[in-house]
């Protein structure tokens, strides 16, 4: 498998060469591969770090955006600009185990399914305050309610999926945490693989809980809206006599 690793940074200095020596540890003897840093406006040392970063590392690729523009919006430009047919994601927080992605990799290899376009990590064991792994599980709790997207956990950044099909999806911020509904919607299968969640040992959270409530309401009632008005033909071509 050809797998393109994205990883959206936003003022992670002391994180991003420790998690491209795990990531590289994790794939350099296995699967092709390429790394690609989206800086996504970051005002620290980020940049000078991942720049430090690419002459240790050929198969490092740093992308910039000139200001912050949120994690979904970095992840699309890691995507739109991968060489490779296969993307994984993390966080750039170091809280997700690269280790875990050849873990993705060998499920997908063991289901042996053609539509299987996404496999989505499940952070069984969260490695956050009591409030944030409360507010996690409500927040999912919902939106499985609605959505009925069979994912339990949508927040983790650690993914598995096809670029072709999620350049297909309609974009908006905030997307990462609907991939699986959309994928489902557009006709793929999506499963969940249990992946390791580590505490963050350096900087500080980007989401505070009640500005992610309120906005992942709103992005919630827009899901359900295309859903609503989406509709998935089936599709044969009648032959010539």
């Amino acid at each position: 498998m050809k797998i393109s690793v994205v990883v959206p940074v936003h003022n992670e200095t002391d994180n991003v060469e420790l998690l491209i020596e795990e990531i590289h540890r994790a794939l350099g003897d296995g699967e092709t591969y390429e790394m690609i840093f989206v800086d996504d406006g970051s005002t620290d040392d980020t940049g000078l770090k991942l720049q430090g970063a690419m002459q240790q590392y050929p198969t490092l690729r740093v992308l910039t955006h000139q200001r912050s523009c949120g994690q979904s919006r970095a992840v699309h430009t890691g995507v739109s600009a991968a060489r490779y047919p296969w993307i994984a994601t993390l966080d750039g927080d170091g809280q997700n185990d690269p280790a875990d992605i050849p873990h993705l990799v060998a499920a997908w290899r063991e289901q042996n399914d053609s539509q299987l376009w996404m496999l989505a990590g499940f952070r069984h064991k969260r490695n956050d305050t009591g409030w944030r792994k409360f507010s996690s599980k409500f927040a999912n709790a919902v939106r499985q309610s609605i959505l009925h997207d069979a994912t339990p956990d949508t927040g983790c950044g650690l993914k598995l999926f096809l670029r072709d099909k999620f350049l297909a999806l309609p974009y908006f911020d905030h997307i990462h945490r609907f991939l699986p509904a959309l994928i489902r919607m557009a006709g793929g299968n999506v499963i969940s693989v249990k992946v390791n969640h580590r505490p963050r040992n350096f900087g500080t959270s980007k989401y505070g809980t009640l500005d992610r409530a309120l906005v992942g309401i709103v992005d919630l009632l827009g899901v359900v809206w295309l859903k609503k008005r989406h509709s998935l033909p089936i599709v044969s071509e009648i032959q010539r006599g």
